[in-house]
């Protein structure tokens, strides 16, 4: 079987209850080989990817993890369900996000990860969650009170967006024809209107509004034909990382538009995942 049809190591685990709805994570151990190697290096817990699936925040499921390839580098990945636009405005996606958080890092052990070396990742939809949680360390208007486990820090050690929003007061503005016909009822459903309407929830909502100088490091990838999420975003959130001196990598997929095979290739990963080692903090002593 191969790591793209590879089922999660745990299903379906229960992160945070809200009334009599649950709200679920799969979790994927690194494969056998590198987690014998993971363990001669840095010890019995695994760096840990969690994953936020795309879908203009009203779609997809944690059922889409394009990026299994990193189990092979010693990688966990928890790929997470949150509450969709249709069902909740933001900023309940965060709160849900952060609690899924707050659950993996108390229940670290157990789950055989390593509580100091999140990774928080997604693509489209999920690139810009990722990148405004791990831009929103310690940020309370975010924060939320989902979940078990409030006394826990949220907090991530470094950001990968495939392609993902970083300033809704700008992205209109930015957006192609066929941009603007996916982009405006998406946000009409997360913000509850348009930015220019909702100007607080979508400065709230905004990446670049978060970027300060303990942000951990951030991947962004973006294709520099993208019709749909401009890669300005992806421009002007590297930007805001520079002015604080924050490290930070933008690589252009030459010619690639919104997601595909290109942006998850072998090779690509490969290099990410070694500069995500390189990067994340030694392991806690155990």
């Amino acid at each position: 079987m191969s790591l793209t049809a590879q089922s999660p190591d745990h299903a379906d685990i229960p992160y945070a209850k809200l009334g009599e709805r649950e709200l679920h994570l799969d979790l994927y151990l690194p494969t056998a080989r590198a987690a014998d190697r993971q363990a001669e290096v840095v010890g019995d817990g695994a760096p840990l990817i969690v994953w936020v699936h795309g879908g203009a925040w009203r779609a997809g499921s944690k059922a889409s993890v394009p990026v299994k390839h990193l189990l092979q580098h010693g990688f966990a990945i928890a790929s997470v369900d949150y509450r969709l636009s249709g069902e909740a405005k933001f900023p309940a996606q965060a709160f849900d996000i952060k609690a899924a958080i707050r659950y993996l890092r108390a229940n670290a052990d157990q789950l055989g990860i390593a509580p100091n070396r999140f990774v928080i990742a997604g693509a489209s939809a999920g690139g810009h969650l990722a990148a405004l949680i791990g831009t929103s360390n310690h940020s309370k208007p975010l924060e939320g009170s989902v979940g078990e486990h409030l006394d826990t820090s949220s907090s991530v050690q470094a950001i990968v967006s495939f392609y993902g929003a970083a300033n809704l007061e700008t992205i209109l503005a930015q957006s192609t024809p066929h941009g603007l016909r996916v982009r405006v009822p998406a946000l009409e459903l997360l913000l509850g209107g348009q930015p220019k309407q909702q100007t607080a929830l979508a400065k709230l909502a905004s990446p670049v509004n978060h970027v300060g100088p303990e942000d951990p490091a951030l991947w962004l990838i973006h294709g520099d034909a993208d019709p749909q999420m401009p890669f300005d975003q992806s421009v002007e959130l590297m930007k805001a990382y520079r002015v604080q001196k924050l490290p930070v990598r933008l690589e252009v997929v030459s010619g690639g538009q919104h997601g595909g095979s290109e942006f998850y290739a072998t090779r690509r990963l490969d290099r990410l995942a070694e500069q995500l080692h390189e990067q994340l903090p030694k392991p806690l002593s155990r």
